[in-house]
């Protein structure tokens, strides 16, 4: 096994035990995380991130069923799946409170690694997926209502 697959199967297992130091282990102190939402740099930010899923998502999981390395680039599909039991950052700022309803999302990321570090990561979900999962209607004045 390559030490870019050995990475990506730690960071899948620090997302399911939602631990956070062992998730920023994986990452470079300078590392960029991006998603639709937005840009994290450096593990302050990156933690926050995850700290934010974690707190909407309490059970969040990630299934990761397809992953493929090429040198230095690591591709996952996945899917997370969990429950909507606290806030969620929404586009634009705002904040959807609890639903209770439970979420299935297919994603897709890249993970580019410098050692055994990842220096760059990628994060592609559909978003409309989601919000439609969590009763979320949107209008042409922004999301929720």
């Amino acid at each position: 096994m390559s030490e870019d697959s050995q990475v990506s199967d730690a960071l899948t297992d620090a997302i399911n035990d939602h631990t956070l130091d062992g998730i920023l282990r994986l990452y470079s102190p300078q590392a960029v995380f991006v998603a639709p939402g937005g840009v994290a740099e450096g593990h302050e930010q990156i933690a926050t991130f995850y700290g934010h899923m974690f707190e909407g998502f309490p059970d969040a999981r990630a299934t990761l069923w397809r992953k493929i390395t090429n040198g230095s680039v690591t591709l996952h599909q996945w899917t997370l799946t969990g429950t909507h039991l606290g806030p969620f950052l929404m586009p634009g700022g705002g904040t959807l409170d609890a639903t209770g309803q439970g979420v299935a999302v297919r994603a897709c990321s890249t993970a580019d690694m410098d050692g055994d570090l990842i220096v760059s990561h990628q994060f592609y979900f559909d978003q409309l997926e989601l919000f439609a999962s969590l009763g979320v209607r949107l209008s042409p004045e922004g999301p929720g209502a």
